[in-house]
């Protein structure tokens, strides 16, 4: 009776061993799959999150064209016959003592142009014309009154506006849309 107790114990032993060494093998398994899988999920989160951040880099980039346009550039002077002084975008803005600048809280001191509705009151644009008094020159969008893609520089006066502006085609960056941020 003892050799047979012995040998179910035995039998017993065996088999304990044998389940443990099977879990013990799955449960290393187990953990390397999830391993593996959360290696790949944390790949993908580097991943969007590095996407995002170069995003956030190229919109937080002030001076990065986010669209280019082309139109006619003309000057204009507060002082014009039917001309009030007054902006459309900002009527508070009193203009006709020669007020030709405005300062933006991010851009600082920018020019005033006049665009048709195409472009949002507060858009900030990049001037890309040798008409201007500076080869690159930082405008803000304060005004109404011209058709299309054209854009219309505040001058000091109309006569200033002829002289120095006339008319003439060009390409600017819009650099803001609007005021956003």
């Amino acid at each position: 009776m003892k050799n047979n107790f012995t040998k179910y114990v035995n039998y017993f032993i065996r088999i304990t061993v044998l389940v443990l060494v099977v879990m013990f093998v799955q449960t290393k398994s187990n953990v390397k799959e999830i391993k593996q899988e959360n290696e790949n999920l944390n790949k993908t989160l580097d991943l969007t999150a590095m996407s995002k951040k170069v995003q956030e880099d190229i919109y937080n980039d002030l001076y990065s064209a986010k669209d280019t346009f082309i139109g006619d550039l003309t000057g204009y002077g507060a002082d014009c016959p039917l001309c009030t002084g007054k902006l459309s975008c900002m009527p508070s803005l009193d203009v006709l003592h020669g007020n030709v600048n405005y300062t933006d809280s991010l851009y600082g001191k920018v020019r005033i142009v006049a665009s048709s509705k195409n472009l949002a009151c507060g858009t900030i644009v990049r001037l890309n014309s040798n008409r201007v008094k500076e080869d690159e020159q930082l405008a803000i969008v304060l005004d109404r009154g011209v058709l299309g893609k054209d854009l219309d520089l505040l001058m000091p006066s109309e006569h200033d506006a002829l002289v120095s502006v006339g008319r003439s085609s060009i390409s600017y960056d819009v650099l803001r849309f609007g005021w956003e941020r």
